[in-house]
């Protein structure tokens, strides 16, 4: 089963109370508009309250209802679903400005994995106006941005500029403060996990939790440059 799209509950009801409108004033405008006649004041309340979600059909529904896009329903988009979903735009839009076939496409938002090549992803990225690091989530790279980054923290970062340049899609300048701080970072905590005095395991469980989190730690590094 798919996860949920993720639900803002509170921009929801925020949204709803600012265009003077009931529960049930809703849920007839997603009766009478969008064929949900399914739809009553209960669901709603229900989802204001954050014990149950829409499914993607009548989020767009939702928010048709309340004039505005799925995005200001939604929470970070973090999937290819959920990023055609917060920008309103059909799949069959996105399968023609990419160039794939729309049942390959929509294999891609099945699995939750995008696989297009060079030219394609660029043509994402344009169309979705991704970030590197939405990009690299939706594409399915974290891991190997991770393996990557462990790598370049634990040996020479300048070796592994190159890879990670690439893989992210930005120039190797932009990249070069950020991999050099972290590996100074990380440094640090072996050199005190390795101490002369046998090892310091408050030192030892950081230098876990920085690998744990190496990807946060390497996107936060870039935005804080």
């Amino acid at each position: 089963m798919p996860s949920p799209i993720p639900f803002n509950a509170r921009a929801a009801r925020t949204l709803r109370e600012k265009l003077g409108m009931a529960p049930d004033h809703v849920a007839y405008g997603m009766r009478a508009s969008y064929g949900m006649p399914h739809i009553t004041p209960g669901h709603i309340a229900a989802w204001e309250r954050g014990v149950a979600q829409p499914t993607v059909n009548e989020l767009t529904a939702l928010a048709g209802a309340l004039w505005c896009t799925p995005g200001e329903l939604m929470g970070h988009p973090t999937t290819l679903l959920e990023h055609r979903l917060a920008r309103a735009m059909a799949a069959e839009d996105v399968a023609r400005v990419t160039g794939i076939p729309l049942e390959t496409y929509l294999r891609m938002e099945e699995t939750g994995q995008w696989t297009g090549d060079k030219r394609q992803s660029d043509e994402l990225r344009t169309l979705f106006n991704l970030p590197p690091s939405d990009f690299v989530a939706i594409a399915g790279l974290e891991e190997e941005l991770a393996r990557l980054l462990t790598e370049a923290v634990s040996t020479r970062w300048q070796a592994h500029i190159r890879p990670i340049a690439k893989l992210v899609s930005m120039e190797r300048r932009d990249l070069k403060d950020t991999l050099r701080t972290m590996h100074q970072e990380y440094q640090t905590f072996l050199a005190a996990t390795l101490g002369w005095t046998g090892g310091n395991a408050s030192a030892s469980e950081e230098s876990r939790r920085y690998l744990d989190n190496i990807v946060a730690r390497f996107w936060g590094g870039l935005e804080g440059q």
